[in-house]
């Protein structure tokens, strides 16, 4: 293949260029990846910063395996086996598979998109198999704990105003199945206080979902009770001094109930989310219906939740049957 050697366009840099060990065309490349991912892509900041520390990761291991900094004819050179030494050499420095993997897809979607922009071949990684990992299943809380978690969440306040409100994003949470990322994004203006409230997810993925009326009244107390009264384009959930939350708030919180309640350390404000699935789909949810809620882009993520409904099926099946714990002789 032709190598097209273009001049690159000055970009902003989404992330810090000299961080790479890299030689200038492909640090030029890596700036117009980055500005895509964070462009066209909507990628987050914090998911453009990750991406960029997985890449300088592997960049950092070809100038010591290449005994050179790379370039885009030095990427396009790579064979099967030196991805395979890069993987080796992460494993010895007891890198988790989970971020093994992780990293493996960042450098396989950055050579992906050289390749659309014909700037390297790089074909040697499609022979590599990213590490197998283990099924992640999600830890749901029961319907009773998470009903005390939100019945109780007052408790674990100083101030009256900050129980409601932590009261009414535990409600958003477990009632419309948001992240939590996605709850304290939330603006004024955008306050649930209808029928229906809009979310703009992961990627800028936007969905519609239904807000029950204990979710509409969490927020309604939540506001009357709040001291302060941000611009309508300002944020819905207010620290102690008026600024937005910070979601340590939450998760602290959270620890309190989990303290306080006896609940296990699994009950994190994520696993409300994963409560509001789990318990939608034992009560008959459609499988499409919960992938829309949750905002999935793919219905295999969804999917996971079916394995905590068989388990939960199958341990009340082993409690209440009545020759479950006969043996066969």
């Amino acid at each position: 293949m032709t190598q097209r050697r273009a001049n690159f366009p000055a970009l902003p840099e989404p992330v810090p260029l000299a961080r790479f060990s890299a030689a200038d065309d492909l640090r030029a490349a890596i700036g117009i990846w980055a500005a895509w991912l964070s462009g066209e892509r909507r990628a987050s900041a914090h998911t453009v910063a990750a991406y960029g520390r997985d890449l300088a990761f592997f960049l950092d291991f070809l100038t010591e395996h290449l005994g050179e900094v790379p370039s885009l004819a030095a990427i396009n050179e790579l064979r099967p086996a030196d991805f395979r030494a890069f993987l080796a050499r992460r494993a010895q420095g007891g890198i988790e598979r989970g971020s093994l993997a992780r990293g493996l897809s960042v450098i396989r979607g950055f050579l992906r998109f050289l390749q659309r922009r014909r700037l390297a071949e790089a074909t040697a990684l499609t022979a590599l198999r990213s590490p197998k990992l283990p099924q992640s299943v999600p830890k749901p809380l029961t319907i009773q704990d998470a009903a005390s978690a939100l019945d109780t969440a007052a408790a674990a306040s100083v101030r009256e105003w900050e129980g409601k409100r932590d009261t009414a994003i535990l409600a958003l949470l477990y009632g419309c199945g948001l992240r939590l990322s996605e709850a304290l994004a939330l603006t004024r203006g955008e306050a649930p206080l209808g029928d229906t409230l809009a979310i703009a997810g992961k990627g800028g993925k936007q969905r519609l979902l239904p807000v029950l009326p204990v979710v509409r009244r969490a927020i309604a107390d939540y506001l009357a009770a709040c001291p302060y009264h941000p611009a309508k384009d300002g944020p819905l959930f207010l620290g102690s001094r008026g600024g937005p939350l910070n979601p340590r708030i939450v998760q602290r919180q959270m620890a309190a109930l989990r303290g306080f309640l006896g609940l296990p350390e699994t009950a994190t404000p994520h696993a409300l989310r994963h409560s509001f699935a789990t318990h939608l789909l034992g009560a008959g949810g459609d499988l499409r219906a919960i992938q829309e809620l949750l905002g999935h882009a793919s219905l295999s993520t969804t999917q996971r939740y079916t394995s905590v409904e068989t388990e939960r099926l199958l341990a009340i099946y082993e409690a209440a049957h009545p020759r479950a714990h006969f043996q066969q002789g």
